[in-house]
């Protein structure tokens, strides 16, 4: 099996279990959304990123010590942005549902994920035709993520108005387009940290842990902001006091197997990065929204979000995932004219 085609597969397996990490959510009723989330800041962003890394990249001082301050200060500044867009997209799932919010924001993610990084580290490619393709699928997107946006907002009409207690659709939707614009700033991380992997290659990492490095202060960063505002939250609405209902105890495996599916699909898709090759990161990323897009898409009408919505609004909301996943197969397309097909990662 080649190297891409493994890279693929990664990509696969990462994007079902990246659509599917919320999913645990519906079922700690008890819980106010804050107290959901806090936990899993802990076990996504406080507890595996070091727990991972330390056992993966040996000499992990001596990496930091030997890459560039100004790419490490990037990658901490990339993941403080990428933390505060995941708080705006746990907000927008619990305002509109896992299938519209993972859609919408990922679609747009995907669109600037994938562009920024090709001009930036690629400006020569950009008029190639896989350059072409990926500005195209830019597009492609915005039409998609606005086509679910009508889809919402016939939704919300259909049901007369929004669930009890919950923002509304347009609120929602500003939710998922904050959200959108920063959740790209992983990629850029991880696009950016190339001297952090490196250093982590040459200190005796492997191509698949080397990764990790870059995660670690990407991740730990991105969970200063979650635990400021779910703490705050907590003191807020008075919810801290859920921790201790009876029966909430457990609770906890919930967030904790959030945390294990995300992290372990952030892993995976930094993996299929190096296996798909110079450009995984400018290609891999929208392969990888797609996928996470479809699984959300299947767990949202499983779960009965779109119960009741219409016909219209159903017809209109299937348009829109089609239209944001043929932002990924554009660009997988063009993978050969972009140089990834011959990757030996």
């Amino acid at each position: 099996m080649s190297p891409a085609i493994f890279g693929l597969l990664l990509l696969l397996v990462a994007g079902i279990m990246n659509g599917s990490f919320t999913l645990p959510m519906k079922f700690a009723r008890h819980w106010a959304w804050e107290n959901t989330w806090l936990a899993w800041t802990i076990f996504a962003l406080v507890i595996l990123p070091p727990v991972v890394t330390a056992s993966t990249v040996p000499a992990l001082r001596q990496v930091y010590a030997h890459s560039d301050p100004a790419v490490v200060a990037t990658v901490a500044a990339c993941g403080a942005g990428w933390g505060i867009a995941q708080i705006f997209f746990g907000l927008a799932v619990d305002a509109v549902g896992i299938g519209l919010a993972f859609t919408v924001i990922l679609g747009l993610s995907a669109a600037i994920g994938s562009l920024i990084p090709l001009i930036r580290l690629h400006p020569e490619k950009v008029f190639s035709s896989g350059g072409l393709a990926v500005m195209g699928g830019v597009a492609l997107v915005l039409v998609g993520v606005s086509l679910c946006a009508v889809a919402g907002r016939k939704r919300e009409a259909a049901l007369g108005q929004g669930p009890a207690g919950k923002p509304s659709v347009m609120k929602g939707l500003l939710f998922c387009f904050i959200s959108g614009l920063g959740s790209a700033l992983v990629n850029f991380g991880l696009a950016f940290g190339g001297s952090i992997i490196l250093a982590a290659k040459n200190a005796g990492a492997s191509a698949a842990n080397a990764p990790n490095a870059v995660w670690l202060p990407l991740m730990c960063a991105g969970g200063v902001p979650n635990l400021i505002y779910c703490l705050y939250l907590l003191r807020k609405n008075r919810t801290a006091g859920r921790f201790r209902l009876s029966g909430t105890l457990a609770y906890w495996p919930l967030p904790a197997i959030m945390a294990v599916f995300w992290f372990a699909s952030t892993l995976l898709y930094g993996v299929a990065t190096v296996k798909l090759g110079d450009l995984g990161a400018v290609l891999g990323w929208p392969l990888f929204m797609s996928l996470i897009v479809l699984t959300a898409t299947f767990w949202g009408v499983v779960t009965g979000e779109w119960k009741s919505a219409g016909k219209p609004a159903m017809r209109i909301m299937a348009a829109g995932v089609c239209v944001c996943v043929g932002l990924g197969d554009l660009c997988a397309l063009q993978g050969e004219p972009l140089g990834i097909a011959r990757s030996t990662g």
